[in-house]
């Protein structure tokens, strides 16, 4: 039921074809269809089912290696041995599987509350329904701010704007009306035509959904290109240090391979060893630590009215140091009021306020609270709708910031326009007074901006109001707004929200930079951003941004506030700062918004705000409180936080016990440890560390933006790990000299001290306070003393001591190791304390 030249047909052939009507599909009819062809998705589901989730813990080739090992080992009869590695990876597996599965479904609950809803008509009623449940016959009603559902032909339009940037590349919309096009038509010529994931723009229409889903344009791009969303700057710094391990593993399994080669041991126990050693030197949890960490961070988010459409962006919301935001609706309360109708002179005019109400009550483009206001205003005082008639449009656009209304009155076309101050004058070369229409000269033009500019310095919004006559005409063009005649303006007042300033005031303190990017006038914004406490003298108008050419990036860096600018110039500043090393954030509802949003490191929206933006943010706002959003930039930096810890700590600690290994191999007349122990070692001191994901973090770490910087996890691993080299090194000569121990005593002593160094290693390091003023997390605390306990007893237990190669040590020998392990503390403590010390100075 997927139409191919459906833009070659009538209205009439097209609702044959769909078995469809002007009303719409029965619901009856629209289940059927829904059960037998599927959602109105790209694919069946978003989430990976269990059983995928599940493989892709094998991805890791490491992971790989290992599970073919234990296979060769188990086929050569060793089932001990082969048993036991297979085993542990096992566990390594389902611990990840485990943690990510309940990640996922939490993930698909938040989710679910942002569902996009599209109007339906079903038997002639409108219905709200979610976009995933529109089937082909459908008709949908859609207006400015909605994004395109499915493929659809057009029914009815008037004035109706789309914007098909993404299929066609052209910035500006187009137009679509009712018709017929031919056959060979190219997508970007269907007149007729509007395609999912494009968005409307202005005016309004009734369309057939012809194609859905995976059936439509945008599906099949889709399924040509299953490109991967851009490379955020976390996940960029992943990648980086990512070859920064691999390069260390091959170096490191190398080196041992052929020193062990060269001594004559055995090549399959070698290249067991070899391959755990580097599997020791994986961070393999770290898929998972990322995703419940996220995933957590996301819940607690929503317990706060704050809702993550895509997980990446709470790593993002930790790094951002610049919020740019639009005004209206986010910084005040958008419940805005008309305060006054004036005259050119300043004083009440009745005439002024019928003009603005047939103007907003009649236009069919933008919905916007301005418009809501006047209409609300002029029922409240009793206006007669019935007396105007509509013959056409102009509607508005971001470039001649105006919408003008051809009506019909006594018997000639009046052009009734409205827009902001600016825009409005320059068409205009009249100014209507008690008397009659006077000439609009300089220094009429110089109080008219004078006037405005109080207004506005008062906090008011402004708008203009002109007419022009035009005698017999029934069709009107942009062409037809000049020489028109100033009726007056019309004032507004939309107050800041009461936790605005706080709000900023608290970002700002956290080492945010706050800056307001509007399509309102220089007066007005200079007036809210003096209220929030921001620099209202540096002021950027939307014309300075063209001519800036090169210099964009100092403007942007320059400005504080930037006014009057449409939503390609919003995007341009965005994407300067992001270029001049910022991560940046963007608060927007509207539809001039949804370019930055797109554009910005994390968009931010609200749960009200049109279709376009919501798509186009990460984040949604669901509380009227403003204050959310500064926890929820809190909450981003606890999530990066605990990340980058697991990253730190267990790369350092595994680096070094690595390197020790691999220097022992050419000293001992033995392994250091089998490939069986380096794996249950690396197993059991991953145990607390998944439990990283909910430890405290110091108010230090939310204080001020969190960047990844590999180089600095480079040095920690180096510094750390040849800490713990050290004191593994002392451990060696400890127990072939001192206590002069045979093999088996050697890697059971060693094992235990490996474990309980990591350990240490993970209370000490998860903080960059003094270990015992900072509070692990009680997970911590209760699994590394479980682990703790396990090591130092499994000697002890005869079934587990048999085939791990352990024996009980004695009693001299367990207080060395004791010994050992409180000094390394000590050590790395101390040597922590000045590692971060010169970070800082």
């Amino acid at each position: 039921m997927a139409p191919h030249v459906y833009w070659s047909w009538d209205t009439q052939r097209a609702l044959r074809e769909m078995g469809s009507g002007q009303t719409g599909l029965s619901g009856q009819e629209a289940e059927r269809r829904l059960t037998e062809n599927g959602t109105n998705a790209l694919q069946a589901g978003e989430q990976e089912g269990p059983a995928r989730l599940f493989l892709r813990q094998f991805e890791s080739p490491l992971v790989l290696i290992l599970v073919l090992a234990s296979l060769v080992a188990l086929s050569l009869g060793d089932w001990t041995e082969g048993g036991i590695i297979l085993a542990i990876v096992l566990g390594s597996t389902i611990l990840g599987f485990a943690q990510e599965y309940h990640a996922s479904r939490a993930v698909v609950a938040l989710r679910s509350r942002l569902a996009l809803k599209a109007r339906v008509l079903r038997e002639g009623q409108i219905l709200d329904l979610p976009a995933t449940d529109i089937v082909v016959g459908d008709v949908v009603i859609l207006s400015a701010g909605n994004l395109v559902p499915a493929d659809a032909l057009v029914l009815e339009a008037r004035d109706f704007m789309v914007l098909e940037a993404g299929f066609t590349g052209e910035p500006y919309p187009v137009e679509k009306t009712v018709g017929v096009v031919a056959e060979e038509t190219p997508l970007a010529s269907r007149s007729n035509s509007v395609f999912a994931g494009t968005s409307v723009r202005s005016g309004e229409a009734r369309v057939l959904v012809t194609r859905a889903g995976r059936d439509t344009e945008f599906g099949a791009v889709a399924e040509r290109l299953r490109t991967r969303p851009p490379e955020t700057e976390f996940g960029r710094g992943l990648r980086r240090f990512g070859y920064l391990l691999l390069r260390v593993m091959v170096v490191l399994v190398l080196f041992v391979l052929v020193i062990n080669q060269l001594l004559g041991r055995p090549f399959f126990d070698s290249l067991l060893f070899s391959i755990a050693l580097a599997v020791g030197l994986s961070p393999e949890l770290l898929p998972a630590i990322v995703s419940v960490t996220l995933s957590k961070g996301a819940r607690r988010m929503a317990a706060r009215g704050v809702l993550v459409r895509r997980l990446q962006a709470i790593e993002n919301l930790g790094e951002i140091d610049v919020l740019c935001t639009d005004k209206t609706g986010t910084l005040t309360e958008g419940a805005v009021a008309l305060q006054q109708a004036l005259n050119p002179w300043g004083a009440e005019s009745p005439r002024v306020f019928e003009l603005a109400f047939a103007n907003a009550l009649l236009e069919t483009g933008i919905e916007n609270p301005l418009d809501q206001a006047i209409v609300a205003a002029g029922r409240a005082r009793g206006l007669d709708e019935s007396s105007w008639h509509k013959c056409d449009e102009i509607p508005y656009d971001f470039q001649r910031r105006r919408l003008s209304i051809l009506v019909r009155q006594s018997g000639d076309g009046l052009l009734v326009t409205k827009g902001a101050v600016d825009q409005v004058l320059e068409i205009c070369t009249q100014v209507r007074t008690e008397q009659g229409c006077v000439a609009l000269d300089a220094a009429q033009l110089a109080r008219m901006q004078a006037q405005c500019a109080a207004l506005g310095n008062s906090g008011l919004r402004v708008l203009a109001v002109a007419t022009r006559i035009l005698p017999g005409l029934q069709r009107c063009t942009r062409s037809d707004e000049a020489g028109m005649t100033l009726e007056g303006v019309i004032t507004f007042l939309d107050p800041l929200r009461s936790d605005a300033r706080e709000t900023i005031a608290a970002l700002r303190a956290s080492g945010i930079t706050v800056k307001i990017i509007s399509g309102d006038n220089r007066f007005v914004g200079a007036h809210i951003a003096s209220q929030l406490g921001l620099d209202s003298r540096a002021i950027i108008r939307g014309c300075e941004i063209d001519q800036a050419g090169g210099a964009l990036l100092q403007l942007a860096e320059r400005g504080t506030l930037f006014v009057e600018v449409d939503p390609q110039q919003k995007e341009r500043l965005v994407l300067a700062m992001r270029q001049a090393g910022h991560a940046v954030g963007y608060l927007g509802d509207g539809v001039n918004d949804a370019p930055a949003l797109h554009a910005a490191d994390v968009g931010i929206s609200v749960d009200n705000a049109v279709d376009v933006a919501r798509e186009a943010a990460d984040v949604i706002l669901l509380s009227r409180d403003l204050s959310v959003l500064r926890l929820a930039v809190q909450d981003g930096r606890r999530a990066f936080a605990n990340t980058i810890k697991y990253v730190s700590i267990t790369t350092g600690s595994s680096f070094g016990n690595m390197v020790s290994m691999a220097l022992a191999t050419p000293l001992l007349p033995f392994l250091p440890l089998t490939a069986t122990q380096v794996l249950l070692t690396n197993f059991l001191t991953d145990l607390p560390l998944m439990a990283i994901t909910s430890d405290s973090v110091d108010p230090e770490h939310v204080a001020t933006p969190q960047r990844w910087r590999v180089h600095d996890v480079q040095r920690f691993m180096m510094v750390f790990g040849l800490i713990s080299s050290l004191f593994d090194l002392a451990s060696f000569a400890m127990l072939r000299w001192v206590f002069d121990i045979d093999a088996t005593g050697f890697q059971t002593s060693w094992f235990a001290i490996s474990v309980l160094t990591e350990l240490t290693a993970v209370l000490v390091l998860r903080t960059r306070r003094v270990a015992w003023s900072s509070r692990p997390g009680s997970w911590i605390i209760g699994l590394s003393a479980l682990v703790a306990l396990a090591t130092l007893a499994a000697p002890w237990l005869p079934w587990v001591a048999v085939r791990l190669g352990f024996v009980p040590p004695q009693g001299g020998l367990l207080a060395g190791i004791f010994v050992i392990v409180l000094v390394y503390a000590a050590a790395t403590e101390a040597a922590k304390a000045r590692f971060y010390r010169r970070r800082t100075s």
